[in-house]
């Protein structure tokens, strides 16, 4: 295999718009940066004492960078929100310091409420407000808020409604004519401030014709009047709008979300590219590699990419835009749109934006297909080909999502458990999950598994169900989870993950025998990895709730034993098992024990023994 040379890759970059992303050997992410030009700005981090004076940082980042990718972009702009999206997505180390964790802000507008509010918004929660953005320009946002309110005299105030209806006089924005006062309800009913809302909702998704046409009229009317400076008020208002729309389209983001699916093609490769729009932006890409021959046409290829990929994806978009139509449509959308739930679409757009993000995603494949092959193989060959090693070991149709638990009981603190996800062999940490133990007292791991897959396979919310249930553990675990399953009425294989003397992943733990893998197969550093971070998941949680005091140890169930002593056993000991066999005589060698102290430790982990303490 090819390894990845950087000055013959930096010889090919392109002089357009992008972001650009460093990898390590790992294949860890560890920096997200956006150019106006890729082919000048990912150059500089390569020459000696250029580029960031030379920091100390950037120096010890660039001796770590192993190869880097790049995604090119329409405009500056629109590598801006990439950028954004993809540090938020990876939180890449070297980013941390260098980036406003705010991001972009939005306009959101309170539509639970009776009389909604129109407010200015950091981020998008997850409510059940509407959310316009994100926007590029905080200013021109303020501007805008205050344009909306103002011209369809909604409320500022922070007033509870219809509660506090009737409680005070309208406030002063009433009496200047920029609020209908809803507060008194003699003034405007809840439908007329509603009707407001709607039409202030779609001015928000784009209609501004009308009022640009209105708001220029009504300056030349002022500036013929000499009101030079109501008619300077009004042109603010209105540069305002424009610059918000000549930036970026005020997308409503219970919108537009779809897949772009574009591909080049090659002697012997074909490279296809997806780009994501959620939300109206654009979120990322993957590139996906498959092998053709050159009698098949593009539209089978591109049938079979279709069907291959969405069968395992998790999330399907409302539209699908490719360029060219694929044979008999309607049987694939048909099953789509039933696994979806709801109708999905197939569109092949020639002009416009839709258009336009078809170009950029076929630009962006062509350049892989030159540039990048034999990167995107090794990347296929340790991620898609290890989950295909997986299902052909176990005999089973496909791995594509696998869901591993693990629990996490330290030193005699209560039990947390962790759920980890991994899609097409990569992690999903949006889907990854923390459970805190409800129902069971110490530590009893199987016990303390059965609620947790009880709680995870009983609730929808936490996404589809997996290919294959991994068990950080032999047949135990493994037994307790086909339990579970079995009592829900539902079939997934189950495996649990074996370690050999040295604590190395060696194999499958599946219907009662043992899989080994292959001596260094992907299988076995995919097996090994999904291990790794579920304990690193788990332990991490838990560490969370330690350093919260959120966790309850079982030494602070003993009589006679605070924090001060709880510390200086562990630190004696290590273990809870260390200190459940120690003697009398061994843990008054503590300094903070007395033997009283020292008695009751005993006791408690001897109750089934009589009465009487050794020395």
């Amino acid at each position: 295999m090819k390894e990845f040379d950087i000055e013959e890759e930096l010889k090919k970059l392109p002089h357009l718009p992008g972001v650009y992303l460093m990898h390590s050997d790992s294949e860890e992410i560890l920096y997200v940066g956006k150019a106006t030009s890729l082919h000048n700005r990912v150059r500089q981090y390569f020459r000696k004492g250029h580029g960031h004076g030379g920091s100390p940082k950037i120096t010890k980042m660039v001796s770590q960078i192993a190869y880097f990718e790049y995604i090119v972009t329409g405009s500056e702009m629109e590598a801006l929100v990439l950028e954004c999206n993809l540090i938020k997505e990876y939180r890449p180390r070297y980013n941390t310091l260098m980036t406003d964790d705010k991001g972009y802000p939005y306009i959101r507008v309170t539509v639970d409420e009776p009389y909604p509010r129109i407010l200015y918004s950091h981020q998008m929660r997850r409510d059940k407000s509407r959310y316009f953005g994100p926007y590029t320009d905080g200013r021109a946002v303020h501007d805008i808020i205050q344009l909306v309110q103002k011209l369809f005299r909604l409320r500022t105030c922070n007033r509870k409604l219809p509660r506090d209806i009737g409680k005070e006089r309208p406030c002063l924005y009433y009496q200047i004519g920029q609020c209908s006062g809803p507060c008194d309800d003699s003034l405007i009913t809840e439908a007329e401030y509603q009707e407001q809302i709607r039409q202030a909702i779609s001015f928000l998704n784009g209609n501004t014709g009308d009022l640009l046409s209105r708001l220029k009229q009504e300056m030349k009317q002022l500036a013929g009047e000499m009101e030079f400076e109501k008619a300077a008020e009004i042109r603010d208002l209105i540069n305002s709008i424009t610059h918000i729309m000549d930036k970026q389209r005020m997308n409503d983001t219970t919108q537009d979300n779809r897949d772009v699916v574009a591909f080049a093609r090659g002697a012997e490769d074909t490279v296809i590219s997806v780009f994501f729009v959620r939300d109206g932006q654009l979120l990322g890409r993957e590139n996906h590699h498959m092998s053709a021959d050159a009698e098949e046409s593009d539209d089978q290829v591109l049938l079979e990419f279709l069907k291959q990929y969405y069968s395992s994806t998790p999330y399907i978009p409302k539209e699908i835009l490719t360029r060219i139509p694929i044979p008999e449509p309607e049987l694939l959308l048909s099953y789509l749109s039933e696994k979806k739930r709801r109708k999905v679409v197939l569109l092949h757009p020639q002009r416009g934006d839709k258009a336009g993000l078809l170009k950029l995603a076929e630009d962006n494949a062509r350049l892989v297909l030159e540039q990048d092959m034999e990167r995107i193989k090794k990347h296929e060959k340790r991620t898609t080909g290890a989950v295909q090693e997986i299902a052909d070991l176990l005999q089973i149709r496909t791995a594509a999502r696998m869901e591993a638990f693990d629990i996490s009981n330290i030193s005699g603190y209560h039990s947390v458990a962790s759920m980890v996800v991994f899609e097409n062999g990569e992690p999903r940490r949006n889907a990854y999950r923390k459970f805190r133990l409800r129902t069971v007292e110490g530590p009893d791991d199987y016990a303390s598994m059965k609620e947790v897959l009880t709680r995870r396979y009983t609730n929808e919310k936490l996404g589809p169900l997996p290919d294959v249930l991994m068990m950080d553990g032999g047949k135990g675990q493994v037994h307790v989870a086909e339990m579970v399953l079995d009592s829900l009425g539902i079939e997934i294989p189950v495996c649990g993950m074996v370690k050999d003397d040295h604590h190395r992943t060696r194999g499958l733990y599946y219907k009662d025998r043992e899989v080994i893998f292959p001596k260094g197969s992907e299988a076995m550093h995919m097996i090994t990895a999904l291990q790794d971070e579920t304990h690193r998941f788990a332990i991490t949680y838990h560490q969370l709730l330690r350093s919260k005091g959120q966790v309850h140890s079982i030494l602070d169930d003993i009589e006679g034993i605070g924090p001060k002593r709880r510390r200086a056993l562990m630190l004696h000991f290590q273990t809870i098992e260390a200190v459940r066999d120690a003697s009398v005589e061994e843990l008054l060698s503590l300094p903070e024990m007395n033997q009283a102290a020292a008695e009751s430790v005993y006791r408690f982990f001897h109750k089934e023994d009589d009465s009487s303490c050794p020395v």
